[in-house]
């Protein structure tokens, strides 16, 4: 079972404390979103005509923590973890690959594994940057960005998606709010 335990981000605290903080909320507030789901609920597209679904959203989170944390921040090749090219060729941080890496949900695909994964890939992202600074940079396309800047993506990355969890929980089984 996934857990559902959220902090509020510390209302006062310096930039590095602030920026980890509002990152786990996030992350804590895609977990909530898929808590409970069976993985037919989890594969619903609850928006049709979109194909998107909250397990392709879980899925898409693991391969972007992967992208930025290990490819970009670390330099890291690592192959894609979904689709037809998963586990297969290792990429690098200048070959992004595809923006919607993820979203397409196999058949057989399970929630608990996606959940397992991403949280694999959190895991290693936590361990990649807490030695750095926020100036600590890697590369993408041939330019330096820095830890803060990746924290700062990051950040807007899951809140875009966890606009997206909250319509199609809804959809799914009405649950709101949360």
């Amino acid at each position: 079972m996934v857990t559902t335990e959220r902090a509020i981000p510390p209302l006062t605290a310096d930039e590095r404390t602030t920026l980890e903080s509002w990152l786990d909320f996030q992350r804590a507030t895609l977990a909530r979103k898929v808590a409970g789901l069976t993985d037919e609920q989890a594969r619903d597209a609850a928006a049709p005509p979109s194909t998107l679904s909250l397990l392709g959203l879980v899925q898409h989170m693991g391969e972007v923590e992967r992208q930025w944390f290990r490819r970009v921040l670390q330099s890291e090749t690592a192959p894609p973890l979904y689709g037809p090219d998963a586990g297969g060729e290792a990429r690098s941080a200048e070959d992004l690959g595809d923006a919607d890496a993820g979203l397409a949900v196999a058949p057989d695909a399970s929630l608990a594994e996606a959940v397992a994964v991403w949280r694999e890939e959190i895991a290693r992202a936590r361990a990649a940057y807490a030695p750095l600074s926020l100036n600590a940079v890697g590369t993408v396309r041939g330019q330096e960005v820095s830890l803060r800047w990746i924290f700062l993506h990051m950040i807007e990355e899951y809140a875009r998606h966890n606009g997206h969890a909250d319509l199609l929980r809804e959809r799914t089984d009405g649950e709101t709010g949360y």
